[in-house]
């Protein structure tokens, strides 16, 4: 109840939201939020039809928020086209989000003086997290932070109001699997999708295929291991076939 309190006084302070949402807990935790203290005309959830999102994500946030009936916008970043991003530097998430975040930025001609809102939470804040540095820049507001919640209190938070997605998996960007230093392409990225997806198909629901190269590399949770085993040579035919020599 304290906690709602506190978001209930965060949310009294703002004049409108523009949520930069991608479909995970934390944005959808916001978006919903937003909507319950603002009103529907008073939010917008923004999500952006990135390379680096999955095809997957993209319509599950879409299908939270027809779910909610939440205003929904969808957006194209540029940030394939700048070379900071796709060089693929240890900063690359700051070149992401200064994408994401001045792209929002041309919303406030349509909405002026809303604030853009993020889902950063407490526990985010003790990671390395080049994108935070963008948030400040652009003046990015986040309310699970101000009002000290981590990532246990927005999964608890979620499933108390019913959201679908309250312990969805973390679900980071696909270029992610891609070392630092090797170039963010369009290709590795639908690869990493793809083989992925095989993974989900054959019951690994949480798991990171690493792209090096030719090589792909498989990860799953330790309790997995021994199930991911027998199925190694069906999945080593599956990767083939995207491409992958091993």
């Amino acid at each position: 109840m304290e906690t709602i309190m506190r978001l209930e006084k965060w949310f009294d302070e703002c004049p409108g939201a523009l949520v930069a949402f991608s479909g995970g807990v934390d944005s959808s935790l916001v978006a919903f939020l937003a909507q319950h203290f603002l009103g529907r005309k008073r939010v917008l959830a923004v999500i952006s039809a990135s390379p680096s999102l999955k095809l997957s994500d993209l319509e599950g946030a879409k299908e939270f928020a027809s779910s909610f009936k939440l205003p929904l916008r969808v957006i194209q970043t540029a940030e394939m086209d700048n070379p900071n991003y796709f060089n693929n530097p240890s900063n690359r998430c700051y070149y992401c989000k200064h994408t994401l975040y001045d792209t929002m930025g041309e919303l406030i001609k349509e909405f002026p003086d809303w604030w853009i809102l993020n889902g950063t939470n407490v526990d985010d804040l003790g990671d390395y997290r080049p994108g935070l540095e963008a948030a400040e820049k652009f003046s990015v507001r986040s309310p699970l932070t101000d009002c000290q919640l981590n990532k246990q209190a927005v999964r608890e938070m979620a499933e108390a109001m019913e959201l679908p997605c309250w312990d969805k998996p973390a679900s980071p960007c696909l270029s992610s699997r891609v070392p630092y230093g090797e170039l963010i392409t369009g290709e590795k990225l639908r690869q990493i999708e793809s083989a992925e997806a095989c993974l989900s198909g054959l019951g690994f629901e949480v798991n990171r295929v690493r792209h090096h190269g030719e090589t792909a590399r498989v990860e799953v949770p330790v309790e997995m291991v021994s199930k991911l085993r027998k199925v190694k040579e069906l999945i080593s035919k599956q990767l083939i076939a995207l491409g992958f020599s091993q």
